[in-house]
């Protein structure tokens, strides 16, 4: 399937970053291997017409630089571990902050900012795998991962493997923005979304969690019924006004690692609706709060703080500390395996 495949551009060390094209009768995306990134999601609207719902750049030098993850596979853990530092097996292991005090996306170096290999493509789908060694960015043990995209009818399938040799840490995520009016179209608080949550993780002024499992009942992070992103953004809650609004852990309701619903969004504009499974226990919330305005995305249409949303679905934010949560722990010999699936309607 070479046709699919086109060169993107190259890394200062002369390594090949490729372009990979899939299609299928619904839908289009394009992935790059930096970063097993998402750089196009092209949806027919109400109309016909083709609309890509994902922010991006058009050039290699700017993914280099941009700072934002647009659409890049995160890991090792994707989201935030306090101070910089885990215990594991009775031993303490060190990570590089990249967020203040924090250790963030799998820090400086994760594997949003590194080529991965082509393991196999066709029409409608591509693997990448990425080798990630033993002390890679402070995490303990050899591991190898996969990143899968699949058009399937009218969805796209992100699925995440890993294997280690050594008892590690991961927490794999897709880093997405949405924008379902089209990527160039500015602000996302009309558009609808819900979440499949009862529950949420309230995290301190640094986006690191408390430790405590809340009700979102009678609260502005209650999104049980689908409303425009902007109802309550501004509201005078605390949780809302130290993150500069949505960028929250919630609780999937049902088993984790069971597929199950964990969102929906709508825009009016286009009548373009995404419904979002997983079968990870956590989705996070975020409405791009720190995109910096005026920053130039794909086409040279400039981004904004609110130009997006995503939808990151992973463990919760510093579970390697709080053993009420979900654990990252992925043991030597076992295989992690999730998958999240976003499906298209038009209404």
């Amino acid at each position: 399937m070479e046709q699919n495949i086109s060169v993107f551009g190259h890394m200062s060390s002369g390594e090949t970053v490729y372009s990979v094209k899939l299609r299928n009768h619904f839908l289009s995306c394009e992935v790059i291997t930096y970063g097993a990134t998402l750089r196009t999601l092209l949806v027919p609207d109400r109309d016909g017409k083709s609309t890509d719902i994902v922010l991006g750049y058009d050039t290699l030098e700017e993914y280099l630089t941009g700072g934002c993850y647009f659409g890049a596979t995160v890991g090792r853990v994707a989201n935030r571990i306090a101070d910089g530092n885990f215990e594991l097996n009775g031993k303490t292991y060190s990570l590089p902050s990249n967020d203040g005090n924090n250790h963030h996306h799998g820090g400086p170096f994760g594997f949003s900012h590194r080529v991965w290999d082509i393991r196999s493509v066709s029409s409608d789908s591509v693997t990448l795998s990425l080798d990630s060694c033993d002390g890679d960015q402070g995490y303990p043990g050899n591991m190898r991962v996969t990143a899968e995209y699949t058009l399937r009818e009218n969805a796209l399938v992100v699925h995440h493997t890993a294997t280690t040799d050594a008892d590690t840490l991961c927490s794999l995520t897709n880093h997405s923005y949405f924008n379902l009016s089209g990527h160039d179209t500015g602000s996302v608080l009309d558009q609808n979304i819900l979440l499949f949550a009862h529950e949420y993780t309230p995290s301190n002024a640094e986006g690191i969690p408390f430790g405590t499992i809340e009700t979102v009942e009678n609260t502005a992070m209650d999104l049980r019924e689908l409303l425009p992103i902007g109802t309550h953004i501004q509201d005078p809650y605390q949780q809302l006004i130290q993150a500069g609004g949505y960028d929250h852990n919630y609780v999937v309701n049902g088993l984790s690692g069971s597929l199950r619903s964990a969102a929906m969004a709508l825009s009016d504009l286009t009548g373009i609706s995404m419904q979002v499974e997983t079968t990870m226990p956590g989705i996070h919330f975020y409405t791009a709060n720190y995109i910096r305005k005026g920053h130039t995305g794909k086409g040279g249409c400039k981004y904004g703080p609110r130009h997006g949303f995503c939808l990151e679905t992973q463990f919760f934010p510093d579970s390697i500390h709080h053993s009420s949560f979900p654990s990252p722990v992925l043991k030597a010999g076992r295989k992690y395996d999730h998958t999240t699936i976003f499906t298209f309607t038009t209404l």
